[in-house]
């Protein structure tokens, strides 16, 4: 009996720490040329991040920027302040994997996983096909 509410005990508290480490990623972080806070929050079991913060959030003519580079000329016209640029990830074996990521400067979305190094710094890398063939920006908690 006292083996098997060890046991219990032992399980229970793997999940809690597993739980609390899947959410780790959950806040803003500003990308690294520090024009940008992402907040990355949770929606069921996945993580996404919406675009909360820019440097500079109007173009020439002092108009909110807006997604001007995006392939469906239907969403060039949508503000850049709230656009969701993380989608569907799933936490594995502490990495936020199988999500996408959309660049607003260029209108391209890329295949992305993230990983912590610690608990201020995020690597996030943007790849197309295979995780080989992209490129990591190292993002920052804001705190």
């Amino acid at each position: 009996m006292k083996k098997t509410l060890l046991l219990m005990a032992l399980f229970f508290a793997t999940t809690t720490i597993y739980a609390q480490s899947a959410d780790a990623i959950l806040g803003k972080w500003l990308n690294s040329s520090g024009e940008a806070n992402i907040n990355i929050y949770k929606t069921g079991n996945k993580y996404n991040g919406k675009l909360v913060w820019l440097k500079t959030p109007n173009n020439e003519q002092g108009k909110a920027k807006t997604d001007v580079h995006n392939p469906d000329a239907n969403l060039r016209g949508r503000a850049l302040l709230g656009l969701e640029m993380l989608k569907g990830f799933n936490f594995d074996d502490g990495e936020w994997v199988d999500g996408s990521i959309y660049d607003p400067k260029t209108g391209k979305t890329y295949s992305c996983k993230m990983t912590l190094k610690g608990n201020d710094k995020l690597s996030v890398r943007g790849y197309i096909g295979i995780s080989l063939i992209g490129r990591t920006d190292v993002w920052t908690r804001v705190k």
